[in-house]
């Protein structure tokens, strides 16, 4: 095998000094792939083969208890260079991280790729995050996948999505990262992956942030740091896409793309929360593996190479934006997105033909392929020629809009104490700093959140019963008891914490279910009473009459329903439940007096 057009040997046939230093992957002609005893075995042996650049680090122990292993790659002090994050293996089936890194970091350890890049930078490489989820090793695990010959699972034993946990952080995994991410905070995170869906020509995906999300004064970095790393590996035969594949119908590359800003339940979204950078990289997972590698390898060199030549001047920026973030009390945050057009939800929503406008029409290096119905589902089917080369004349919708915005509160979130345990604890693990408040504070006027409807999830997702609150925030006076926690906005994670405590937010600690029992009615009066109670008030309240027929008159949905019109009093009678649809986290205009603040 030849070199490639810099002049490195690929890595298919690349020779080891050192064959404790080679991986299964490499030894098998990249049919296969290691188990966790070879992340033990590599990560030990490299720590042995360069005392002086890596540790070894244990960060914590999965559910089912198996060790979770980091290296910390570095010829300067890693607490004072930039740091570059490569997480592999949150899906574990999605090897390609695991071998391209342990690859790409021998190669910068030994001086064959980016000579001196690691006095420059720190290298932060997990090599399997879901680590119960890697050995559950299965021949059919990623069907879809082309190679290697088996993988691990998808997700954790406790069968949770680990790229769904960033926020809740129910995983012992994601705790776990969490604490390496307090310790370590790395300037850029790439998290690696491997793509599902349509097939076509492009190999790798590249979706960095902030671009479309966090704080705007780091896009111009972000866009910076996508497209460097797009160009460096469309020199060496890759074709890069800045967007990751998502088909606005699926299944039907006819219908185009759409650019999906992810929520900070996923890694995309979690990071520009906290104002750094992210690059979610999706190897194609119809590319034969072997190459897949090499273009990991190749993504992970050039990023250590973009780190060490900007990553000063990005960190500094970050810094300037962790203390704009201090300062956003009172202004207006964006806290979710669209990409401008979703699949029609039914008859006489907007069609993919109205919203041409919206979209533009891109030429895609795609595959001849035909769409037919489906003896076995009964369903029109895509089914691809990989051998014919097409061009794709598809609509992309790059337009992104905010769907959430909210103003930040000039002073912060009160907690109540019957929550402080279960949301002081999660506040901390994302390093969000608050202040237990030692006596009773009166007559604060405090903003509070009400709902007037809530939605849950019909089915759990990801083991939680999901909720959405519709309402919204109003002027109350209300006392603050001792023991409460005040969660001050003028902190650097101060867009996390928005993310966290705003309950409308996508992926917010309401939105996960952690207060669905607030928007549970306890209390119920039986009809006859209310009945009684009903005829007495309009007796005794003329007002109350005319209020109440003057509703009958003007909606029919109230008038027809019984429950809705004995509601209409129960709700004005001295027995209601004021606490009722109370999102219990108020939020505040003054720094409550308080203790020494805690850092999560």
């Amino acid at each position: 095998m030849g070199t490639l057009a810099d002049g490195r040997i690929p890595v298919e046939s690349a020779p080891m000094a050192d064959q404790t230093l080679t991986t299964v992957a490499e030894e098998s002609g990249f049919r296969r792939t290691g188990r966790i005893d070879e992340v033990e075995r590599l990560c030990k042996a490299f720590a042995l083969q360069w005392p002086d650049a890596v540790r070894c680090i244990e960060y914590g122990r999965s559910a089912e208890g198996r060790p979770m292993l980091a290296l910390i790659v570095s010829l300067a002090d890693p607490r004072k260079v930039p740091v570059l994050m490569i997480q592999g293996g949150i899906h574990p089936g999605e090897s390609d991280g695991k071998d391209g890194g342990f690859i790409a970091l021998r190669e910068l350890l030994s001086g064959a790729a980016a000579p001196g890049i690691l006095e420059r930078i720190a290298v932060l490489f997990v090599p399997a995050f879901n680590v119960d989820g890697h050995e559950r090793f299965g021949r059919w695990n990623r069907p879809n996948q082309n190679g290697p010959e088996e993988t691990g699972w998808r997700t954790t034993a406790q069968n949770l999505n680990l790229n769904r946990d960033y926020t809740k952080a129910d995983a012992p995994e994601m705790q776990a990262m969490l604490a390496l991410l307090r310790e370590w905070d790395p300037l850029v995170c790439a998290d690696i992956h491997v793509t599902d869906g349509a097939d076509f020509e492009p190999d790798i995906s590249l979706q960095a942030e902030p671009i479309n999300q966090g704080d705007p004064q780091l896009f111009a970095s972000g866009r910076e740091l996508r497209d460097a790393l797009i160009d460096k590996l469309a020199a060496q035969d890759s074709l890069p896409l800045p967007f990751y594949p998502d088909l606005a119908r699926t299944d039907d590359p006819a219908s185009g793309f759409l650019l999906t800003v992810y929520s900070p339940r996923f890694s995309t979204g979690y990071f520009p929360q906290r104002n750094r950078f992210t690059v979610l990289v999706e190897t194609h997972s119809w590319k034969g593996y072997a190459k897949r590698i090499r273009v990991t390898r190749n993504t992970i060199v050039g990023l250590a190479e973009l780190v060490g030549s900007h990553g000063a001047r990005w960190q500094e920026q970050s810094r300037l934006a962790d203390a704009a973030a201090a300062m956003i009390g009172g202004s207006n945050v964006t806290l979710d997105y669209t990409s401008g057009w979703r699949e029609p939800a039914a008859a006489g929503a907007m069609s993919e033909e109205s919203d041409a406008s919206s979209a533009e029409v891109i030429e895609f290096r795609g595959y001849a392929y035909t769409r037919k119905p489906s003896k076995i589902s009964g369903e029109r089917v895509t089914v691809y020629d990989p051998t014919t080369p097409q061009i794709w004349k598809v609509p992309y919708r790059g337009r992104v809009e905010a769907s959430l915005v909210v103003q930040a509160p000039l002073g912060g979130y009160v907690v109540p104490p019957a929550y402080t345990r279960e949301i002081g604890a999660k506040l901390a693990l994302h390093g969000i700093s608050f202040e237990p408040v030692r006596g009773v504070v009166e007559k604060v006027q405090a903003q509070v959140f009400r709902a007037t409807r809530v939605a849950f999830s019909t089915a759990p997702f990801e083991g939680r019963m999901r909720a959405h609150c519709d309402g919204g925030w109003a002027r109350e006076t209300h006392d603050i008891a001792a023991g409460a926690l005040f969660v001050p906005i003028a902190q650097p994670k101060a867009r996390l914490l928005m993310a966290l405590l705003e309950p409308q937010a996508p992926d917010s600690f309401a939105a996960w279910g952690f207060f669905n029992a607030c928007f549970e009615q306890k209390e119920h009066m039986e009809p006859y009473v209310a009945e009684q109670i009903a005829r007495e008030m309009l007796e005794q309240n003329p007002q109350l009459r005319a209020e109440f027929e003057l509703r009958l008159r003007e909606d029919a949905a109230f008038a027809a329903s019984p429950s809705a019109r004995l509601e209409f009093f129960l709700r004005r009678h001295s027995s209601w439940d004021g606490r009722y649809n109370l999102y219990p986290v108020f939020r505040v205009d003054e720094l409550l007096a308080s203790a020494t603040p805690t850092q999560g």
